[in-house]
């Protein structure tokens, strides 16, 4: 065993090495207007709790209340590719957040059990968790950042391994084809994806 000293590390004293993280997602309530269909969307009711993994479509009026059809995500995915129709119950508007992409989160802040707290008034905004700091990625969605620009609507196929060249990496597919896997059995093509170019949504 060599008794030299090891090498510095390249990185060390330069934080900005690795790319920035992407935006977070701040729900923003439905009742504010704009274009609905196909929009990603959390559904609940303050006090109780939240669902996500949802799509809109047009909000409908009926008497003096008006709703949004609602439909799980995979299921929105087969009517827009297979150009069918699917069940989508009518959530009242006021039940209803719009998934909208806010700012880049502060990737020094530290991350207690305090800090991640939130109020059961609304849906909590989401900060990017990095791949690397996550448990386990299979089937998350997935935010690529390839020369500082975000790569969206990703699901991870596998979880973290060693390619070929040494590289720890994970496999996605875009969500399209991760949902159409589901309801046809058609494997997704997929791409290969350094960890530290991959963030959790």
């Amino acid at each position: 065993m060599s008794r030299e000293p090891l090498p510095e590390d390249p990185f060390a004293g330069q934080p900005d090495w690795a790319p920035r993280p992407p935006r977070a997602i701040v729900p923003m309530p439905a009742t504010g207007g704009g274009d609905l269909r196909g929009r990603r969307v959390i559904t609940g009711l303050p006090g109780l709790g939240w669902r996500a993994d949802l799509r809109a479509d047009e909000r409908v009026v009926q008497g003096s209340r008006t709703y949004v059809p609602i439909m799980q995500e995979q299921e929105w995915y087969r009517a827009e590719a297979e150009q069918i129709e699917v069940f989508a119950p009518l959530v009242p508007q006021e039940r209803v957040w719009i998934e909208t992409i806010g700012s880049a989160p502060a990737s020094d802040s530290p991350r207690d059990l305090l800090s991640r707290l939130v109020s059961l008034d609304t849906p909590a905004h989401r900060d990017p968790v990095a791949v690397i700091d996550s448990p386990s990625v299979l089937g998350r969605r997935v935010v690529q950042m390839v020369d500082g620009v975000e790569r969206r609507d990703l699901r991870s196929v596998t979880e973290l391994y060693n390619n070929a060249e040494g590289d720890i990496c994970l496999r996605v597919a875009a969500e399209l084809d991760w949902y159409r896997w589901a309801w046809t059995g058609q494997l997704p093509k997929t791409m290969e994806v350094p960890v530290h170019l991959a963030w959790l949504e």
